[in-house]
Formats: structure tokens, C-alpha cells, sequence
């Protein structure tokens, strides 16, 4: 095909990734992402606004904490505002006030999460939360994305439930990678890199058959879908353990939707460039918050007289200017303030974990970090 050949030597242009190093002792690497938006130093975990607002912060918060990608979501900003309207605006980037780069997912989990969905060889048709139907197709989640104007788009793919029938899984993967072809014919845009996603279920056959398949049609990089959705952390590690070190050595990897902090250095030991989740965020508006000795809940009636920061070992703006005591204040008087203090903490948290596991590549000793951190930190969870 004429076209998508030649848009994939065109967004060489926009979109590279550079390998620095790779761990000597796992398969860690140490990577740049390079975009039109900025340079991504990888690994890294990007925090989620789905609707084009990380919950709680302001995207000035997010610079001053040097975040270098957030994910946003399609099927949403598809429902409300329109693309098009987000696309009149200037993209995605001009209206939310957010000058750095931008990953849209393809509205493929939607297709996994939601009720009362059906998939065609045409696409998925689901209906959103008023009842109305919705009808997502290989073009119209790329047309989507492309009037987002984000970065990286994600090819629209089915996200396999857990458990899936070998019958069904095949079925699955061989109408994923037809709907591949007809995101790169309906991507236009040099400047937005489009990644292919690998399905495959738990089955190492499949997994393989997807790496050929999708790997061969040289996109800028690629994703492993279909982990985190029930099957466990013994089943996630196997799917990525597998399937990380066939991908191409040369392009991003990028594992969706793993946001727990012994998940994230299981992908990254394994040689995985980034990653996603709701997590921090969503656990932070609830009042749990991350630190290197666990996992705590704010709430709890030990902090009431706790003058201590959340974690004494992060010197951000948190933990350099409030106490334990006072944001359990917050949650407890129900102001927003403490959903807001928490999740900066939380994102601050997951950004630090990424930049030390980094260090440790580039050292050669991610193995000791990984070792060493999570003696702290999968001990008895505090109060």
C-alpha cells in the first residue's frame, strides 16, 4: 500500500526513539522518545486524563513537576466534547493548555469495558452511559485521534477479556490485525505516530503470531494489550516476560493499563519503555497514598498527630511543606485539597520510582534498585 508506506518514512521525520542502554544484568533499558512535543526519557509512566484533565491538577502542577506525557482518552472526548469541536480549537494540546506530549488510546478498551457492546468485522458497536449506541471503527478512532492531534495514536484493536477460549482468541487476533490495515490506510498526519498493539490472550502462540503480524508492518513502536484485566500478577508477568523480548529492539514498548508500583518494575526489568494507569490518581482521591515504605490511608486515625510529610524520602512540594496530620485534616473536613495534595504526591511518587529505575539502567544495578525498593515497600502496608 502506497500511502502507508510512505506516511511511515514521513513520521521518521517527527518521531524517533533513541536506545541509550540496556541494563547488563535484566532486560532493562534506559531509552528516549523523542516528539514533536518534547523528549521522553524512558522508562516512564504517564498519568491519565481522560477527559483531557489529569483529575485534581492543573496542568501547570504537572510541569512543575517536570511530567513528560500524559494519556488521554478517545472514546470520551469522542463523546464529549467532539473531535471536532477539540480540532476547531487548535488540537488537543492548545485547549487544555498542555505543551508537552500526548498519548490517545484507540477506544479498544471501551470495546472490553463496557456493556451491551458487539464487535463486526465493520467495528464495535457499544452504548454509551445515556444508552445511545456508538459505533467505533478502525477509521473513525484514527479520524478521532488525528483531530485530537495527539503525539502517539493507538491502533483500535479488541482488548481479549481473561479467560478467553483459544477459538475466540484466534478469531480476535486475526480481525485485529485486518482493522491494523485500516488505521495506517486512514492515518494521514506525519507528525502523530501510530502504534500497533499485540494481542494474544495468555497464549505464547498467539503472542508470537502477533508480534509477526503487527511488528511486520514497521510502525514507530508497539503496545502488549490485553494484560490487567483479571488474570492476575503471576499470568501478567508470564504474557510479558514472554512477549517483551521479541518486539523490535528499536522501538518504544509500551505495556497498557499496569499502574502498581511491583508491576511496573516487573515490565521495565523485562525491557518495557512505558506505561499507564488510573491508579495513583484514582487511588489518591479516595486517600491512599504511595510511599517507599508502602502503602498508607491517610484517614486512618493514627495520622491525626503524624507531623511527619507522607514519605520523608520524596523533597517535592508536598512532602516539603504539609504533614501527614494536616492532609488527613483535609480528607477528614472534606476539603478538595487533600484529593489534590495526594494525587500531586502520587504522580510525584510514580515519576520518582521511573527516574531512579533509570538511574539504576544506566549503573547497571536495576536489579539491586528493584531488589532494595521493594524490601521497603511490599512489607506490611502502614495504617
Amino acid at each position: 500500500m502506497e500511502k502507508p508506506l510512505k506516511i511511515q518514512e514521513e513520521v521518521k521525520e517527527h518521531f524517533q526513539f533513541r536506545l541509550v542502554h540496556v541494563d547488563k544484568n535484566s532486560g532493562a533499558r534506559a531509552g528516549e522518545i523523542i516528539t514533536p512535543h518534547g523528549v521522553i526519557p524512558t522508562p516512564v509512566f504517564m498519568p491519565v486524563g481522560t477527559h483531557a484533565a489529569v483529575k485534581a491538577l492543573q496542568p501547570k502542577m504537572l510541569e512543575e513537576m517536570d511530567t513528560k506525557i500524559i494519556l488521554s482518552n478517545t472514546y470520551h472526548l469522542h463523546l464529549s466534547p467532539g473531535s471536532d469541536l477539540v480540532a476547531k480549537a487548535g488540537g488537543l494540546h492548545k485547549w487544555m493548555g498542555w505543551d508537552r506530549p500526548i498519548l490517545t488510546d484507540s477506544g479498544g478498551f471501551q470495546v472490553f469495558s463496557l456493556q451491551g457492546n458487539s464487535i463486526t468485522e465493520e467495528g464495535s458497536t457499544f452504548k454509551d452511559h445515556k444508552g445511545k449506541k456508538i459505533l467505533l471503527t478502525p477509521e473513525t478512532s484514527i479520524g478521532i485521534q488525528q483531530n485530537l492531534g495527539s503525539d502517539i495514536m493507538m491502533a483500535f484493536d479488541e482488548c481479549i477479556p481473561y479467560p478467553a477460549d483459544r477459538n475466540y482468541t484466534k478469531n480476535s487476533i486475526d480481525r485485529t490485525h485486518r482493522w491494523l490495515d485500516r488505521c495506517i490506510a486512514s492515518w494521514t498526519n506525519p507528525k502523530q505516530a501510530l502504534f500497533g498493539i499485540i494481542q494474544g490472550s495468555i497464549y505464547d502462540d498467539y503472542r508470537s503470531e502477533c508480534i509477526q503480524e503487527v511488528c511486520s508492518r514497521d510502525l514507530p513502536g508497539y503496545a502488549i494489550g490485553g494484560v490487567s484485566v483479571g488474570e492476575g500478577p503471576e499470568l501478567m508477568e508470564k504474557i510479558v516476560s514472554y512477549t517483551a523480548p521479541l518486539m523490535p529492539k528499536d522501538k518504544p514498548r509500551y505495556v497498557m493499563g499496569v499502574g502498581n508500583p511491583e508491576d511496573l518494575l516487573m515490565i521495565w526489568e523485562n525491557g518495557i519503555d512505558m506505561s499507564d494507569c488510573i491508579i495513583p490518581t484514582k487511588f489518591a482521591r479516595g486517600g491512599t497514598v504511595f510511599t517507599n515504605r508502602g502503602k498508607i490511608r491517610i484517614q486512618h486515625k493514627n495520622y491525626r498527630r503524624d507531623f511527619f510529610p507522607l514519605d520523608p524520602t520524596l523533597d517535592d512540594y508536598v512532602n516539603k511543606n504539609f504533614t501527614r496530620s494536616y492532609i488527613k485534616h483535609l480528607f477528614d473536613s472534606n476539603e478538595i485539597l487533600g484529593a489534590i495534595l495526594v494525587t500531586q504526591h502520587n504522580i510525584s511518587f510514580y515519576k520518582s520510582l521511573a527516574e531512579r529505575a533509570r538511574e539504576a539502567i544506566l549503573e547497571d544495578r536495576f536489579l539491586e534498585f528493584k531488589k532494595e525498593f521493594l524490601e521497603g515497600y511490599m512489607k506490611k502496608n502502614q495504617a
